[in-house]
């Protein structure tokens, strides 16, 4: 089987790594990826959707599997199905679920599916009244795609309405912000939870753990993610099931009862207050460190994303490995402020048996120059450790970040600590 894999980061490149292993992938394609895909398959330079089916019709692909969320809200995926194609993600109106808050929220509310307390509005003054009735932390959310940057947690009710009045006005994020969310904070633990649809039937996969503060201890600004792991224990077959039950299955009948039937990946971003789970947001797409952790776990990646996409998840046979992985974020020196000047990424040799057989990089912001690899992005890549415990798993991922060296180099060392207590 052919697959192509559309987007550049360190997801794409971990799914295509799960690819690479699996008996039933020929070839892998990869548009654009970045400087290191190349070694699992070949980087094609096509962006354009229309293009990109004409090209993926002409090499006989097999599956289009879409990683980031911009081309899904852009309808590459009812572009591919009108040709006959297949290819794992939702529909435009489908993607609505993380290309508008404001309509993710008013469908949790219409479903009955556990969220937490909020108003959508263009007005600052309705805005203020709201806020005026919450205790801070309050939450603040533009409506449309702000790369993962949307969301300001105020400490306080002016900081809330400042926030406000800056998205509103455009000033924070352009038209994406022309209308917001206000909603009430949950204090819990979150978690990133994942399932993969067909339309009707779905997979869950194993919760993991993201770690969005620059630095240790969760301090310094957000981020886009500097590590996670997978499975957590944090997650019991209770919540599991509360998932499935409350919040699963209502969406999937849902999208179905609205004429928007969901496949793909629901990223199911989940705070527990006390022993509930509730939605903070829905994305489309798998999370980013996030899939870096779960690929490793998955046994028969292939047959996951293709009877996804071809609506056939019944007869799936899923089968995860029964073991931990662990993944560290290492990122450039100025992330996440500014770019950074590029730098050239050395490895040493690896000379321990454990890291050669249970760890590895997923490569994200990096370029290739004359057979050189660069750091080029905020993200530069992460290291993967994979184990029989977590502690195990997160040993190895730090000492597979011990291998490698490029100026600037910053990445969390506690990764994993709610899991260990630490």
């Amino acid at each position: 089987m052919n697959v192509l894999i559309i987007g550049s980061g360190g997801r794409e490149y971990s799914i295509g790594l799960a690819l690479k292993r699996d008996a039933k992938v020929t070839k892998i394609y990869f548009a654009p990826g970045n400087g290191a895909t190349d070694a699992l398959g070949e980087n094609i330079t096509l962006n354009d959707h229309e293009a990109l089916v004409a090209w993926a019709k002409e090499h006989d692909i097999n599956l289009t599997i879409v990683g980031p969320e911009a081309p899904l809200v852009e309808g590459i995926v009812d572009i591919f199905k009108a040709q006959g194609l297949n290819i794992f993600g939702p529909s435009a109106q489908a993607a609505q679920l993380e290309g508008s808050k404001v309509f993710m929220k008013n469908f949790l509310a219409r479903h009955n599916i556990p969220t937490a307390r909020y108003i959508e509005t263009a007005s600052l003054d309705v805005a203020g009244d709201f806020i005026e009735t919450l205790t801070a932390p309050i939450v603040v959310k533009a409506d449309g795609l702000c790369g993962g940057k949307g969301v300001i947690i105020a400490q306080s009710r002016e900081e809330a309405k400042e926030t406000a009045r800056e998205m509103l006005s455009g000033n924070s994020f352009g038209d994406a912000g022309k209308k917001i969310i206000i909603e009430e904070f949950l204090d819990g633990y979150e978690l990133s939870v994942f399932a993969i649809c067909d339309g009707m039937d779905y997979v869950l996969l194993p919760a993991a753990q993201d770690h969005k503060r620059l630095l240790d201890n969760d301090e310094g600004p957000n981020t886009g993610g500097m590590g996670a792991y997978a499975p957590t224990p944090l997650v019991n077959e209770l919540i599991y099931e509360k998932l499935k039950k409350r919040v699963v299955e209502p969406t999937l009948k849902g999208m179905v009862a609205e004429g928007m039937p969901f496949n793909g990946v629901l990223f199911m971003g989940v705070m527990v207050v006390a022993g509930e789970p509730l939605i903070l947001e829905y994305n489309v797409r798998f999370g980013d460190p996030e899939c870096e952790e779960i690929m490793p776990l998955l046994k028969n990646p292939f047959d996951l994303f293709y009877k996804a996409a071809i609506g056939d998840l019944a007869s799936l046979n899923i089968e995860i490995e029964d073991k931990f992985a662990v993944g560290v974020v290492m990122a450039s020196k100025d992330y996440p402020y500014k770019s950074s000047p590029k730098s050239e990424i050395i490895i040493d040799d690896i000379v321990h048996d454990d890291i050669k057989a249970d760890a590895h990089i997923s490569f994200a912001g990096v370029t290739k120059e004359d057979g050189k690899l660069y750091a080029s992005g905020g993200r530069v890549l992460v290291c993967v450790g994979i184990g029989k415990s977590i502690q195990e798993a997160r040993d190895r991922a730090y000492m597979l970040c011990g291998q490698i060296h490029f100026a600037g180099k910053q990445c969390r060392s506690d990764i994993a600590y709610q899991a260990l207590g630490e």
